[in-house]
């Protein structure tokens, strides 16, 4: 018959199921794979007992089964035996015949009559029973066999609580491993150097990040003296008096300095360690670079200064386009062709400017985006000639409505307005000066009038901000000219 675990005696089932001792048996699932030490014991106790079978079989809450065996099958059994073994006395369980017992079945024996086994005690909790079995009855079994045997199952459980501990030790050592590693990999990814500086020698021990900051190669040693000798003088003694006020004041070390390669780093830290006495041995800290943020920093804040400076321009002469537009064209309709058209002007130039950080803007880009609109109406009667140059922002704004103007009157009044007419836009540099020649031909007959007025104003009025700029407009009779001189400097 099998006996199921209800069936078992109260006393017997209370052990098995107990929750220390179940807890305590799944911990040891660590270490319980393919043991070649406890494969050993079980050879020596077969040995001992001069039976043809042994083994370490574990009590589980539903069955048993062996960690190590000599001679039989690992196979799970029902509870039985081994329930019954760490239940009874430490001294063990001595069965002449096991089948013959009416407590076992001969599907729990395993194919063993003789069976002896000794309780296997791991922190206190009874996991396992030590046997030794064989195919044939014994009418008895050796006394001092029993007392080794419990001397071998005392040398099991000291062996299992090792191989746990070297286990759970492995496994902390893996975790913190790993936990150094993905440390190590944030600190890289996120370009910071850490360090640890013995107050006493002077080493500063760091990752290659910080080696990297002080332009070291990887692995090489540093001390205190041989960073400071390549910080700026000017910091050094900056660097000396933060580091004084945290070792002597216990507050955190915390400064900004300068490299003699031109990098700005910030450092912090805190002291972690000190002697019997209070003095401090051993700092631990941080250091970011911060050159790309301070200059990141620094162009935002020009930039935000140069828009500053463009909208109060650019308001200003848009009011001023507005109120000028208002008194020559009172028409509405007028008005509102006239201004959009000189509004578009200054907006297209600052879209330039914006998408290149107002950096400037090259001409030939400028050129381009004034006069294309109406060379596309124009078609081969409108050239563009010259060569590329970078054009401050003021240079652009103003250079932009003057083209505007000068193309928007050839195409209503100009060589523009007719089909037999040509407009050429040509430039040169020459030092440092970028002149522009605007020549119409073959157009109505030119008078001054169609240019007197807002117009001829803007075009003459637009680089007043720019220095040494000059601006001729002439009104020829086969076709307006003018010329912009512009210093690039």
């Amino acid at each position: 018959m099998t006996i199921e675990l209800g069936a078992l005696p109260a006393e017997v089932q209370a052990l098995v199921l107990s929750q220390g001792r179940l807890q305590a048996l799944q911990e040891l699932d660590l270490v319980l794979a393919s043991d070649r030490d406890l494969d050993r014991l079980a050879r020596l106790a077969a040995g001992l007992a001069g039976a043809s079978m042994a083994g370490l079989c574990m009590v589980g809450a539903g069955d048993e089964r062996f960690a190590s065996a000599h001679g039989l099958a690992t196979m799970a059994r029902p509870l039985g035996l081994g329930a019954f073994t760490i239940a009874g006395h430490e001294s063990g369980m001595v069965l002449a015949d096991a089948v013959a017992d009416g407590r076992f079945s001969a599907e729990m024996c395993g194919g063993a009559r003789f069976y002896a086994g000794v309780p296997v005690i791991v922190h206190g909790q009874k996991l396992a029973a030590l046997c030794v079995m064989d195919e044939r009855p014994r009418d008895g079994f050796d006394t001092d066999l029993c007392d080794r045997l419990v001397d071998l199952a005392g040398v099991a459980g000291t062996l299992l609580e090792l191989k746990r501990e070297a286990a759970v030790r492995d496994r902390i050592a893996s975790e913190l491993m790993r936990e150094k590693w993905r440390h190590a990999l944030t600190l890289e990814a996120g370009k910071v150097g850490s360090w640890t500086f013995n107050l006493v020698t002077g080493k500063v021990s760091g990752n290659d990040m910080l080696r990297q900051m002080y332009g070291l190669p990887p692995g090489a040693s540093m001390r205190i003296d041989d960073l400071l000798a390549r910080t700026e003088p000017d910091d050094v003694e900056t660097f000396n008096a933060a580091l004084q006020q945290s070792v002597t004041q216990d507050a955190d070390f915390a400064v900004e300095f300068r490299l003699l390669s031109g990098r700005r780093l910030s450092a912090r830290g805190r002291v972690y360690e000190r002697d019997a006495s209070g003095q401090p041995r051993v700092m631990m800290g941080i250091t970011i670079d911060m050159t790309e943020a301070r200059e990141a920093a620094e162009h935002t804040r020009h930039l935000l200064l140069e828009l500053n400076h463009r909208v109060k321009n650019t308001l200003a002469m848009t009011q001023s386009i507005a109120r000028q537009t208002m008194r020559q064209k009172p028409d509405p309709l007028e008005f509102i062709d006239s201004f959009s058209g000189r509004i578009r002007t200054l907006a297209d130039a600052h879209s330039l400017l914006a998408d290149r950080d107002w950096a400037g803007v090259g001409l030939i880009e400028l050129v381009q985006s004034q006069v294309e609109p109406y060379a596309l109406a124009a078609g081969d009667r409108l050239t563009v000639s010259g060569a590329d140059a970078q054009l401050p922002p003021d240079h652009a704004l103003g250079l932009g409505i003057i083209l505007h103007e000068l193309a928007s009157n050839a195409v209503r009044h100009g060589a523009l307005s007719g089909e037999t007419g040509h407009v050429a836009v040509a430039w040169e540099i020459a030092d440092g000066t970028l002149t522009l020649d605007w020549l119409e031909q073959g157009g109505p007959a030119v008078t001054a009038a169609p240019m007197i007025g807002l117009g001829s104003r803007l075009i003459h009025r637009s680089l007043d901000k720019i220095l040494g700029s000059q601006v001729r407009l002439d009104f020829m009779p086969d076709g307006v000219q003018a010329q912009i001189r512009l210093p690039l400097s």
